[in-house]
């Protein structure tokens, strides 16, 4: 019979061993008395120097307390003297109480000293005879039997025994703690343990099927896949296995649905960590997770180790604004790169990280044998998108009129969290509305909801308002459909959504990754056409173009700063490097360069500005027959936009006209039928349909 190889029986023990963890059960060999482990329930505490403190602290606790009670309290010769003090204002009359071997009462004293106290001690069988006497003294005010009652229940409730009883409490809590140090993880106990957690290839749910529009990050992950799969096979040819993989990219485009992409595909356990989880208040507590993370990930190998957002415990070390004293975030990035760089060829453990700030990493965590590949997650292109709209609706009924291409065309720059988001609202727009299927419809307006906010339909404006903001989106349209070099106008609304009362929109005709000269000067021209046409209609200025001058000023400092599109300042870059570490920015030119920098900026703008308004100038009429239709219809699309342009007129119905149509309809269906012999009933009031515009 051939004997199993020695490889073999590694990862066959290996699979036991992470069967039991998994499981909660103990290990062999690493249990009971005798073995190298602490004896059963636990450590003896009184034989060791946990037990001997608690030992000195209840006798300090003691002799404290009994020192107290000494020092308060007074023995009394004689029953005349206690008569003395009672009747020289001594004593405290509420306080008189007669106990079973005392009769006792507090000294009048100032407020905020201790309390004294004055005892004559009697014997429990005269004790109704002092009660009386008390009595007779306090002509019935005080001295009443307040000690009466059980023994063991006066005896329960003496300071003494509520000392003892609070110690016993301690010494429990403190014992229990000290048998979970014992466990592992050095003094901190379980908080030394590592927060991670384990997935299989069952239990994640998500596969490599279920990641589209990232094809190039998904073959570097395959490759990881088939080498934990097969290591043998790449190492033929002496090659070693990666160390780490660090996956790069923008919030929400599928990062840590990669790597749970990564667990249901490899045949491995896959630890998984946020790297927040490894901070805590205590010092210490970070690295010592590390070094459990690493230590359970060698005993389960081969495995993958996932690291999201590791720029919490990742950041550059030796920058930004500290205090000084301990860091304990440097603590734990130290922890880590002396794990990853401590892996033997034969671990056969892979790190994969996620972050969305890569530029404040440590260089000595990016270097090769740490992360040696860095696999950029980019936003998707057309057919990413599509791809990723194919995904996630095929978990939803789509109506026959849905154009995916189309939403996928109209969604420039949005992420895959984005596309999962519009197909969810739109699932959710058509259910609220009781229909048996998503339209095209819902995903527009999904797509405007997630893009720019919930369109506020109830808001009543106010004329001049509504007249302001019409003419307002009318200018922004003229620009946008008439400016060379501008993206294509897609439509444009005086309906409010989220913080805007209005909105043009348009549609980019290929997604854009660079930032040409013509398009930032079109489209800065196309933002200022807002605010000129707002107060040539109204000969007044609102904040309704804050957030035009925003945009307009973004793209003038970046060309001036980033961009290198100045005449005056040439091929340099001004701007300082966003790191985000400091709070003062960098600043790396003179006060001469600084004022032409302003100049240049402010001539974009002012350039920008008096193109618009000649432009606008020329085509006021345009303007006006736009506003007055956004007036009565409320949004517009592009033809409709066009078509105004052109000097025609538009056939479809006002939203006056429909809301006529449906309250007639609504009438119709609410109006009783006549019943025979009856005449024709009386016509409906004027004030209930609403006049048209």
């Amino acid at each position: 019979m051939p004997m199993p190889s020695r490889g073999s029986r590694q990862q066959e023990e290996n699979n036991q061993t992470l069967g039991r963890r998994l499981r909660g059960e103990a290990e062999p060999g690493r249990e009971g008395p005798g073995k190298g482990g602490p004896p059963p329930g636990g450590p003896r505490f009184g034989r060791g120097v946990f037990g001997w403190a608690m030992v000195l602290l209840t006798v300090a606790l003691l002799a404290l307390w009994f020192s107290t009670v000494n020092a308060n309290t007074t023995q009394l010769q004689s029953w005349n003297e206690f008569v003395a003090r009672y009747k020289n204002g001594e004593l405290k009359r509420s306080s008189i109480q007669v106990q079973e071997n005392a009769v006792v009462a507090e000294v009048e004293g100032a407020s905020g000293e201790a309390t004294r106290v004055v005892r004559w001690p009697i014997s429990p069988d005269t004790r109704q005879f002092w009660l009386q006497k008390t009595i007779e003294l306090t002509n019935g005010d005080a001295g009443r039997d307040v000690g009466a009652g059980p023994m063991w229940l006066r005896v329960l409730l003496s300071p003494l025994v509520l000392l003892v009883l609070m110690v016993g409490v301690l010494w429990f809590i403190l014992s229990r703690g000290l048998r979970s140090m014992s466990g592992g993880g050095g003094m901190l106990g379980t908080f030394g343990k590592s927060r991670h957690k384990v997935f299989m290839k069952e239990s994640t749910g998500v596969t490599l099927n279920d990641v589209a529009g990232i094809d190039e990050a998904k073959e570097e992950v395959r490759e990881i896949i088939e080498f934990l799969r097969n290591p043998k096979k790449f190492t033929r040819l002496g090659g070693r296995v990666p160390r780490g993989v660090l996956l790069i990219g923008e919030p929400g485009c599928g990062k840590t649905l990669l790597a749970k992409a990564i667990a249901g595909e490899a045949e491995v356990p896959f630890f998984s960590i946020s790297g927040s989880d490894f901070v805590e208040m205590f010092v210490g507590v970070g690295a010592s997770r590390v070094r459990d993370l690493f230590k359970q990930a060698k005993e389960s190998s081969p495995c993958i180790i996932f690291l999201d957002e590791v720029d919490a415990v990742g950041r550059r070390r030796g920058s930004g604004f500290t205090t000084g004293g301990h860091d304990e975030r440097e603590q734990t990035l130290n922890a880590i790169l002396v794990e990853m760089d401590g892996f033997e060829s034969s671990d056969q453990i892979i790190v994969v990280a996620a972050t969305n700030r890569a530029d404040v990493l440590d260089p000595a965590l990016l270097r090769p044998g740490r992360f040696d590949r860095q696999v950029v997650v980019p936003m998707p292109d057309v057919k990413g998108r599509l791809e990723i709209l194919r995904v996630h609706s095929k978990k939803v009924k789509l109506g026959p009129d849905v154009n995916l291409e189309r939403i996928a065309k109209a969604t420039p720059m949005f992420s895959g969290a984005d596309l999962a988001a519009i197909i969810n609202e739109a699932a959710i727009a058509a259910t609220m509305q009781d229909k048996d299927f998503i339209e095209h419809a819902d995903l527009e307006e999904a797509r405007d909801k997630v893009k720019y906010g919930r369109s506020r339909k109830s808001r009543n404006a106010e004329e001049e308002e509504r007249t302001a903001t019409a003419y307002h989106e009318a200018g922004h349209a003229v620009l946008q459909a008439l400016v060379p070099g501008a993206d294509p106008l897609h439509k444009v609304t005086i309906l409010p959504r989220g913080q805007s009362l209005g909105a043009t929109f348009s549609l980019p005709e290929k997604d854009r990754f660079g930032y040409g000269l013509k398009w930032m000067k079109a489209t800065m021209r196309v933002v200022c056409g807002g605010r000129i046409a707002e107060l040539r209609k109204t000969g007044d200025v609102s904040s309704g173009a804050a957030m035009d001058i925003q945009q307009l000023t973004t793209l003038a400092r970046a060309a001036v700063l980033e961009w290198g599109m100045s005449d005056r300042l040439g091929f340099v870059r001004y701007a300082g490097m966003d790191t985000r570490e400091t709070f003062v920015g960098e600043k790396e030119y003179s006060d001469e360069t600084a004022g032409i920098i302003d100049q240049e900026i402010k001539r974009f703008a002012d350039e920008a500005y008096h193109d618009a308004e000649r432009m606008l100038a020329e085509h006021w009429e345009a303007v006006a027959r736009i506003a007055e239709a956004l007036l009565k219809h409320e949004t517009l699309s592009a033809d409709d936009v066009h078509r105004l342009i052109r000097g025609e007129e538009l056939s479809r119905p006002t939203v006056s006209d429909l809301l006529a149509a449906e309250a007639r309809r609504r009438r119709s269906l609410e109006k009783p039928a006549p019943s025979r012999g009856e005449g024709p009933e009386a016509p409906p009031a004027s004030g209930l349909m609403p006049k048209p515009a």
